[in-house]
């Protein structure tokens, strides 16, 4: 197997982006204050991130998989991620037995 090298160099630029921008973050944030509304949209963050990855492998699989990804989106408005995840593992279990 060979390497080439703009494709090494694209890798380690993308790395390089990233680290940065962590890093960026954690330093800029100590200049931020962050009030409520802020807090809250923060707080969406993880389950709107959880949504964009499953809902296009959610929405074409299957009606089990459409009714799991609907009770996730649900259940996030409310509860935590985790209560998230669980609600969804759970609704596509059992409508898998009962829709198919």
């Amino acid at each position: 197997m060979t390497l080439d090298p703009h494709t090494f160099l694209a890798i380690a630029a993308m790395a390089v982006a990233t680290v940065l921008t962590r890093l960026g973050g954690l330093v800029l944030i100590r200049f931020v204050t962050i009030g409520p509304k802020q807090k809250r949209a923060l707080e969406a963050i993880p389950p709107a991130v959880l949504m964009a990855v499953i809902a296009p492998t959610a929405l074409v699989t299957g009606p089990a998989e459409t009714l799991a990804a609907l009770a996730t989106a649900l259940v996030a408005t409310r509860l935590p991620l985790l209560a998230a995840v669980a609600a969804g593992v759970i609704v596509v279990a059992v409508a898998r037995v009962f829709v198919g």
